[in-house]
This record gives structure tokens, sequence and C-alpha cells, in this order.
């Protein structure tokens, strides 16, 4: 007991020093980009201040004193709850992520579980084929649909099944005053999913299929072959067992990768999510909303990160570096001094 404890306790502190600084860096690399905060606050209006309203505007944001004042006078308010006004929106920042956030989890929720359900059927099936036709084939169109970008697929379908066939919207999360209707969304949702399936399911397919052919030639593989087991049984009673470790481990580095194509997906399809909101918070120095947008990309993919550790350490008790070096110094051999 008291051990979990201390393990917790060890990546909670972890979690909170990787978040400091990563606010450290956000900032100030976000202070020091070049540009004018002050567009994005008063929009044209700053072509018509003169020099001492500037000033005055600029002391007004906080933006006169230097960076290290700027970065502990943010924290000092992110410990309150207070993360500031957006410079775009002119409202509070958590209110306008409130507003779209679950947009990005629907479209990258979905994405995440339909690749990996995908990739892990697909993986199997190449792996049970290997070196046939069928599986040289997918090889080939697979390898070719993970070269191609993002953003011309994206481009491709907008093309064909919205400009030209007029079946499916090429932009939005769901239809003007219709953000309940699950028809809705499903209808807009189908062009940015199929993106994201598509450029990333052939990558950790890949991946699992070659974890699967080299799991497959282990001796006990050999063994249960032996002893008259079919081959299905072997592949998915023991040989995806033990890949399993592997598996979660690769998804839980692929969030990143997933969050990322899911950002770049948004502003493609201009879908009202995080994504969309980083790249105008980027482009308007929109300080205040980018710090929160890049703390919680972080800390998404460092608690992923540590859910994955906690999870094959559970599946593989062998993972346990520390505790197997403990039960090691522990349980010496009979009649050895101490």
């Amino acid at each position: 007991m008291v051990d979990k404890i201390i393990g917790i306790s060890k990546k909670v502190i972890q979690l909170i020093f990787v978040t400091f600084l990563l606010s450290i860096i956000v900032f100030y690399m976000a202070r020091l980009a070049p540009g004018d905060p002050l567009v994005s606050y008063f929009g044209e209006g700053v072509e018509r201040m003169g020099t001492a309203q500037k000033l005055e505007a600029i002391e007004k944001l906080g933006l006169n004193r230097p960076i290290y004042e700027q970065y502990f006078s943010w924290l000092s308010n992110a410990f309150h709850g207070k993360f500031g006004i957006s410079y775009k929106y002119k409202q509070d920042v958590l209110s306008v992520i409130k507003d779209v956030y679950i947009n990005t989890i629907i479209l990258g929720g979905l994405s995440f579980v339909l690749t990996f359900l995908f990739a892990l059927l697909l993986g199997i099936f190449c792996a049970e084929n290997e070196d046939k036709l069928i599986d040289k084939a997918i090889c080939k169109i697979g390898t070719i649909t993970t070269c191609v970008p993002a953003f011309w697929v994206s481009l491709l379908l907008i093309l064909i099944f919205s400009i030209n066939l007029g079946l499916l919207p090429s932009s939005g999360a769901y239809a003007i005053g219709q953000s309940k209707s699950i028809a809705s969304r499903i209808k807009h949702l189908i062009l940015p999913l199929t993106v994201l399936i598509l450029n990333h399911l052939w990558y950790y397919a890949y991946m699992i299929r070659n974890k699967m052919v080299e799991e497959m030639r282990q001796d006990y593989v050999l063994l249960c072959k032996v002893k008259g087991l079919d081959k299905k049984r072997i592949i998915y009673k023991h040989c995806l067992r033990n890949i399993m470790p592997s598996y979660i481990t690769i998804m839980a580095l692929s969030v990143p990768h997933i969050l990322g194509g899911t950002y770049v997906v948004e502003k493609v399809f201009s879908y009202p999510g995080l994504g969309t909101l980083c790249f105008e918070s980027a482009k308007y120095h929109d300080y205040n909303m980018l710090m929160v947008l890049c703390l919680i990309t972080g800390i998404l993919v460092v608690i992923a990160n540590m859910a994955a550790q906690a999870i094959n350490e559970r599946i593989d008790p062998r993972m346990k570096h520390d505790r197997g070096e403990k039960d090691w110094n522990n349980n010496t051999a009979p009649g050895t001094l101490k």
C-alpha cells in the first residue's frame, strides 16, 4: 500500500514538474515570437492609435513589463483559476474552450478508437497471411496511403463528396442550430474522420503486424502446433495476449501523433475545436489562449504515457524494475548473509 502511494506521488510530482517546465517554454516562445499582439486585441483600431494610446494599451495588457514578471504574474493568476482574457474573442479563455472542446473530444476520440481497432484487425489479418498476395497488396497500398499528406486527402475528399457530389458538408461540426442533432454531427464527422483514419491506420497496423509475426515465430508457438492447437486459437489466445503490452505502449505513444493530426484536420475542415483555436491563437498572438491550449495538450500526452506505463506494469510484472530489484534483494538464497 505504501509503495503504491509513493508511486502515485512520484507520478503526480513528475506531472507537475513537466507542466511547469512546459509553461515556461511556451510562455517565452510565445512572447519572443515576431508580431504585434495589439492587433489581435484591438484589431484595425491599432492603426489609428497614437504613440501614447499604444503605450497605454501595452500597459493595460501587461506587455510593458519584463518577460519573467509577466510569467510569474500569469502563474499566480493560474493558481487561482484565472487564465486571462482571450485577445481575439474578448472572453475568458476557459469560456471559449468550454464551447468547443467537446468537438475535439468527439473527433479525436473516435479517430483514436477506430484507428486502433482497425489497425489491430488489419495487423492480425496480415500476420495470418504473411507473404501471401493479399498481405503484399495491403502492405503496398498502406504504404502509399501513409505517404499522402492529410491536407491533400482532405481537399480531395471535399472536392469529390462536397463540391462535385454534394453529399457531405465540407466544414463545421453540425448544421446551424442543430448542435444536439446526432445525425447532423455524424454527417459532419464522416470526411474528417475518414482522413484521420486513413492517415494513421497503416502506420500502426504495420507495427502490429510485425509484432505479431515476430511473436508467431517464438518457440512456444511451435510447441502449441505440436500439441495440435488450431492456428487461430494460438494467435488470438496466446500471441495476441503477449503483444498487448507493446500494443498499449504504441497506443499511448500515438496520442500526440493522432492529436496533432486531429488539429490539422480541424483547420482544413474549419471544424470548431481545440485545433482551430490553436492555429488562431498562434496566428493572432492570443497569448492567454495559446498557453492554456498548449498546457492541456501537454498534460494529455504526459497522462497518456503514465497510464500506459501503469497498465503495462499491471499486465507484465517484469516491467516493474524497481520492485523486481527489491524482490531479488529480499529473496536471497538460504544461508546467505544479508
